[in-house]
């Protein structure tokens, strides 16, 4: 199989991180802040050195402040639901993903907020601009995400990230698709809450995210329960990172997460980034020579993810995947994916787009027969 989609989630899992997953159920067995003894204590290490690594990636000050979630929803569900009260006001772009856009009009429409969309252009890029105008006197959070995973394209984070130092207005950044691809300092840029998700760009397993929240910023915690400290009293703890991460957590989630930052630094982010993109430009070079496919691109040189999205003839884009799937052994997404917000800014809203994201497995001769497949579909059908 050729798997085209790790922007939904990149396979395979490299070694360093089927390594750390399965060390963790000999070695980390055991709840971490729950006990005393040697095993747990262990465990408890281990996790705080993810999160600290983890802190250190993205420019956190204060690994305290990154919480585990079990992934980029739940982490935003937890930033917006727990900072927001009734009367705010939100400016979101119009390139939000459902974990973030179902949230805010799940709170809009119990009347509980109200927001606005920052429109972006027809190759999904927003102006940093269009959020100072929109600012109210009750504005209380801006939300824009990093890299689009429609389009790639690569949103001026930092920009929105002024206008936030300047208003003291904090600003949510969702680097799901992001986080392991691009360069992120939260302090440099501005960012108040960042969104992560493990399973993408960073390489590790499904099930596990991380929320950071710059120092000052108290959120309300999402869920409440035991976190093995003050359990004499029934308030959440105050301290953090506990007062967000009741339950236990998941240990192997966080070793497979320490082992993809392992991979990180071994592979060099900056040579990963630009291999995935010269994968990306040969793809994109090469579609675009096939008759009958369109692909959404902007037409100068503007920062992007290594992802592609295209249509091909008049096909629908699940027909299209199913093809590839059925007739060639190519994985790739097809329709809205969770964002139909993107596909109403590039004119692909109802059906979407079929989606091709590219990772460190794959090759230049994968790329060739993948071409070679949308080739002879476009002139099959």
């Amino acid at each position: 199989m050729i798997f085209m989609d790790n922007a939904a989630g990149s396979w395979p899992k490299p070694a360093q991180v089927r390594r750390a997953v399965a060390n963790s159920f000999q070695n980390y067995g055991a709840n971490p802040g729950r006990g005393a003894y040697r095993l747990s204590l262990d465990t408890a290490r281990m996790v705080y050195d993810v999160r600290s690594r983890l802190t250190e990636l993205v420019g956190g000050e204060d690994p305290e402040r990154l919480i585990f979630t079990s992934g980029a929803t739940t982490a935003a569900n937890l930033a917006l639901k727990g900072w927001l009260r009734p009367g705010d006001h939100v400016i979101y772009s119009g390139m939000e993903h459902n974990a973030i856009y179902r949230p805010l009009k799940q709170l809009e429409d119990k009347g509980l907020i109200s927001t606005d969309c920052i429109e972006a252009d027809a190759d999904g890029y927003i102006d940093p601009d269009d959020f100072a105008a929109a600012i109210r006197d009750e504005t209380r959070l801006l939300v824009c995400l990093h890299a689009s995973n429609v389009t790639g394209s690569v949103q001026p984070v930092a920009g929105v990230g002024k206008l936030s130092k300047k208003t003291g207005i904090p600003l949510l950044v969702d680097a799901a698709q992001s986080a392991g691809a691009l360069p992120i300092n939260c302090r440099e840029m501005g960012i108040s809450f960042l969104v992560l998700a493990g399973h993408k760009a960073l390489y590790g397993p499904p099930g596990i995210g991380a929320l950071y929240a710059a120092p000052g910023l108290e959120p309300e915690p999402l869920i409440s329960g035991g976190t093995g400290s003050h359990s004499h009293q029934w308030q959440q703890p105050p301290e953090w990172p506990e007062r967000h991460e009741s339950g236990t957590i998941n240990v192997p989630g966080i070793a497979g997460l320490g082992g993809s930052l392992d991979f990180l630094r071994d592979a060099g982010p900056e040579w990963l980034l630009e291999f995935e993109l010269e994968l990306a430009g040969k793809f994109a070079e090469g579609a675009s020579l096939i008759p009958g496919i369109r692909l959404y691109l902007p037409q100068d040189e503007r920062p992007r993810a290594p992802l592609v999205s295209l249509n091909l003839n008049k096909m629908d884009p699940g027909e299209a995947a199913f093809l590839l799937d059925r007739d060639y052994g190519i994985a790739v997404r097809s329709g809205l994916h969770c964002t139909p917000l993107a596909h109403q800014a590039i004119g692909s809203f109802p059906t979407g787009t079929v989606r091709f994201s590219f990772g460190y497995f794959n090759t230049l001769r994968e790329v060739k027969t993948v071409l070679f497949a949308l080739n002879k579909l476009s002139h099959k059908y």
